[in-house]
């Protein structure tokens, strides 16, 4: 009985993620192959759903913008990120205070931050535009969320003013963990602050690096709420992202089959991106063991 006994609690956990991971993840993927409207009978299509999909510009357009968040999240949280931590690592009048001001924009969800971007980015008396004409450059002052070709950058911009603060924290706990030993050592040994950073601290944040980045790319992935609030999509879905078209064709078009098969196209995607880093990663550690 005794070797049974820790099977036992496993058994609350492993129903609850089957019926809300497993369960959905299956059922999702059985829609993809049908034509339904969430309220008649669904009706067996086959493949038809991802071929309309590959021939779908939106959906292209949309797969093209997750690509750009991606981008931005990972090429600019993460090096952010990390500087901020550095900075906020070192001791010095009021650091606390500063912490918690960068750390804020966590505190707030992407619902709140694209109703205070909205307003920073209008463009007749939005904080941007008004700062941009009062130092005389007024020729920078864009429609940021109606203009196609800047609108998908600024919702990016509106975005990693909380995602820099996630990653900065992420790093912060992992500057915690580095060998002072190390480092001092490298000190006495002529290294410079850059030599230090480079050889001794950055291999050490590799844990912390590998949770920033799959984080980010995930996120970058799922992107919906900020784009909602925001644009909506638009204008003529140039902001739209794969969840944003997934969720209009499924609830607006009552359109199931086809927003199921987004959705698993979204989910293998994000699945294979982290499964390359993850991967990468691996080998670089069993190269230096």
């Amino acid at each position: 009985m005794k070797k049974i006994t820790p099977y036992l609690f496993l058994i609350g956990p492993l129903a609850m993620y089957i019926v809300w991971v497993l369960f959905p993840i299956f059922h999702t993927v059985i829609v993809s192959f049908t034509r339904w409207d969430g309220m008649t009978k669904m009706r067996f299509v086959g493949l038809q759903n991802y071929v309309q999909l590959f021939r779908d510009r939106y959906f292209l357009l949309s797969f093209i913008n997750n690509l750009k968040w991606m981008v931005g999240f990972v090429l600019l949280s993460i090096p952010l990120g990390l500087l901020f931590a550095l900075l906020m690592d070192q001791r010095f009048p009021g650091h606390r205070v500063y912490k918690t001001l960068v750390y804020l924009p966590m505190a707030l969800s992407f619902v709140v931050i694209g109703q205070i971007w909205s307003w920073i980015l209008e463009p007749t008396g939005g904080v941007v535009n008004t700062f941009l004409r009062w130092i005389g450059l007024s020729n920078f002052a864009k429609s940021w969320l109606s203009d196609p070709k800047v609108v998908t950058y600024s919702l990016i911009w509106a975005a990693l003013w909380r995602q820099i603060p996630y990653a900065m924290v992420l790093f912060l706990a992992g500057l915690q963990n580095v060998n002072r030993d190390r480092v001092e050592a490298a000190m006495v040994d002529g290294a410079n602050a850059l030599q230090r950073f480079w050889y001794v601290v950055l291999p050490e944040l590799r844990p912390a690096m590998v949770v920033a980045v799959t984080v980010n790319v995930i996120d970058s992935l799922r992107a919906f709420d900020i784009v909602y609030v925001m644009t909506r999509g638009g204008p003529f879905y140039s902001s739209s992202v794969m969840a944003n078209y997934m969720y209009i064709q499924a609830f607006h078009n009552y359109r199931m089959g086809y927003g199921a098969a987004i959705s698993v196209i979204q989910f293998l995607v994000t699945l294979i991106f982290i499964l390359i880093y993850v991967l990468n990663v691996m080998k670089k550690e069993e190269r230096e063991v």
